[in-house]
């Protein structure tokens, strides 16, 4: 059946592009990961197309692994910390929603729920949270633990974390100030709760000292894959980022997710799933396919070889980019995608050198979606769409600003011409822009219910 909605997009921020050689693209700002006025542009530009949000993803520590290639990446190395970075745009865009990853293994509830609020008000309801757990030991180095919580550990602690927030974002009924100079009364007393929660995690008594958002509460991503992770995503989330390999396993990852929505009360349509994807677009298919190769020829080996790794769980710190790829460096299982793992272990039997799957693996890595002209991007993201793979896609361009440029320039146009996608925004809110409900605060729910 047509859908009669329109599709989702947004636009996924590292600060010069998803590629990895992105910041050596001439048409980049190398002085961009601490220029404001970089990310100001994308943000803008974005605006101006009418796309919903603008997804600032984010780990709380640096990268680590061979010094001489991190030093070739600046993107995990040097960047700002993103809900500063929100605050800023809240108040120089006017209709872009502002989406920003905070991991739930490193803050206090408390101080998300007020710097999200904070953020929805400043912006006039565009704030949306992306919950993560995160998934680096590097990151528990920083902040007193000896590398990574156990995954089930993370998840337990990440369910009652948010929980904890949804509470505290109720504390203010949606009418419960009442201004009224006459009499002196700022707002209801009977209508300001405080939580009192006490869990195994978290023991946070409330009220939040601020007013209920615009939103009801900012709007929650999340991009778990794992049970826990579509459990929670089911429970919580309102847009789900997943990974565009295959148009069959999103369809079952959609079904699935979707699928569990009722048993939490909440209806399908409440939630978004918006799969992640790298487009390179050119007027012509060799046009596409020479901007993918450029950036692969600008990417140094070393910076190859350490994205191989990470994928691999294999240390290739001086193996001879010249020799046959040792078989006995490949695990038994992928750490993530097992397609690309199985097509990288056909590719290493036909005698392949370390710097030929290296070159093999980076183009199939920063390539993930699609390379073509117009007509085939359009085609390749209305079929996702359509036959609901997709309600919409978060946007990885290669390079920031020219790969988005490239796209409103030459895909945009298509897209609308088909009907898929808005030509105005439908309304104030990121809440509104993506046709959600407004969420309901329980202790108005429990007054009604007497």
């Amino acid at each position: 059946m047509t859908r009669t909605d329109k599709m989702k997009l947004g636009t996924f921020v590292y600060t010069f592009g998803f590629h990895p050689a992105s910041w050596l693209h001439p048409a980049s700002d190398v002085h961009g990961a601490n220029d404001f006025s970089h990310l100001l542009d994308v943000a803008k530009r974005s605006e101006a197309a009418k796309f919903d949000f603008m997804f600032m993803a984010d780990s709380p520590a640096a990268a680590v692994g061979d010094p001489d290639a991190l030093a070739r990446i600046p993107t995990k190395m040097n960047r700002f910390e993103p809900l500063s970075l929100l605050s800023a745009l809240s108040v120089t865009t006017k209709d872009l929603g502002l989406v920003a990853t905070v991991s739930t293994s490193y803050y206090e509830p408390y101080n998300v729920a007020r710097l999200f609020a904070s953020i929805d008000h400043l912006s006039g309801g565009r704030a949306c949270w992306n919950v993560v757990t995160s998934d680096h030991d590097e990151t528990g180095y920083n902040f007193n633990r000896e590398g990574l919580d156990p995954h089930a550990l993370r998840y337990e602690r990440g369910n009652e974390f948010v929980d904890v927030v949804f509470g505290l974002w109720d504390s203010f009924e949606d009418d419960a100030l009442l201004l009224d100079r006459e009499s002196g009364v700022y707002y209801d007393k009977t209508k300001h709760h405080t939580l009192n929660h006490k869990g195994k995690h978290f023991q946070v008594r409330g009220p939040l000292n601020i007013a209920r958002s615009p939103q009801g509460r900012p709007i929650i991503a999340q991009a778990g894959g794992s049970e826990p992770g579509m459990d929670m995503a089911a429970r919580t989330a309102e847009i789900v980022f997943s990974l565009a390999s295959n148009i069959d396993r999103n369809r079952a990852f959609y079904e699935n997710v979707k699928g569990r929505m009722p048993a939490y009360g909440r209806n399908p349509d409440d939630l978004k799933i918006m799969p992640g994807v790298v487009l390179n677009v050119g007027e012509t298919e060799a046009e596409a396919k020479a901007k993918v190769d450029y950036l692969i020829d600008k990417m140094h080996p070393d910076v190859g070889r350490l994205m191989l790794s990470e994928f691999l769980e294999a240390d290739l710190r001086g193996v001879p980019l010249d020799r046959p790829f040792p078989m006995d460096l490949l695990p038994s299982a992928p750490k993530g995608s097992r397609a690309l793992f199985d097509e990288l272990v056909d590719f290493v039997k036909g005698e392949r050198t370390v710097g030929e799957l290296v070159r093999h693996y980076a183009e199939k890595h920063t390539g993930n979606g699609i390379t073509g002209t117009p007509t085939q991007i359009a085609d390749f993201m209305e079929e996702w769409f359509e036959t609901r793979a997709a309600d919409g896609f978060i946007l990885m361009f290669p390079t920031l600003p020219s790969s988005l440029q490239d796209f409103v320039k030459l895909v945009l146009p298509e897209l609308r011409r088909r009907g898929l996608f808005r030509e105005e925004y439908e309304g104030k809110t990121l809440r509104e822009n993506l046709g959600l409900s407004m969420p309901v605060n329980r202790f108005a729910t429990a007054r009604a219910k007497g």
